[in-house]
């Protein structure tokens, strides 16, 4: 499994939509010139983030992106989901697969692909976006814990 570009922009993106969040929408512009990413880029990755409900945007002057619930309630799978697909090592362990592997009853390594698979999803799922926010901010020095 390799997590593309779209995949790791998507949760820069959403890190950075939970830190600078005031409870009003957020401007491409803003977040490409923090991030490094082009606008035009940004565009198709809010785009599917916004279709899957993980985001809320608005057009016009005052308008732009920001987080459709609080950053603890977004498992990084979820967002790593939306924008990959499955994260199944395999075709065949994939949810979306339409075409079962006819090997699957004597394959002596499906087991090996299906531990593999489960490992990487309770990984993914074990992190909410805000542990990432939380990493983001220590490591930036916005660490406010008394």
């Amino acid at each position: 499994m390799k997590i593309s570009t779209k995949g790791r922009y998507a949760l820069r993106v959403m890190i950075d939509l939970a830190i600078h969040d005031t409870g009003e929408y957020i401007a491409l512009k803003d977040i490409s010139e923090r991030q490094g990413i082009t606008i035009k880029y940004l565009e198709q990755i809010v785009s599917v983030l916004n279709k899957s409900g993980l985001l809320k945007s608005m057009r016009g002057n005052n308008g732009g992106h920001r987080l459709a619930k609080a950053p603890k309630e977004y498992k990084v799978g979820d967002i790593l989901r939306v924008m990959e697909g499955d994260l199944a090592p395999i075709e065949c362990l994939a949810v979306s697969s339409d075409n079962p592997c006819p090997r699957a009853e004597f394959c002596a390594t499906l087991n090996f692909w299906s531990g593999l698979d489960n490992v990487i999803n309770e990984y993914v799922d074990k992190f909410t976006l805000q542990d990432l926010v939380d990493q983001t901010q220590a490591m930036n020095g916005y660490d406010y814990s008394i």
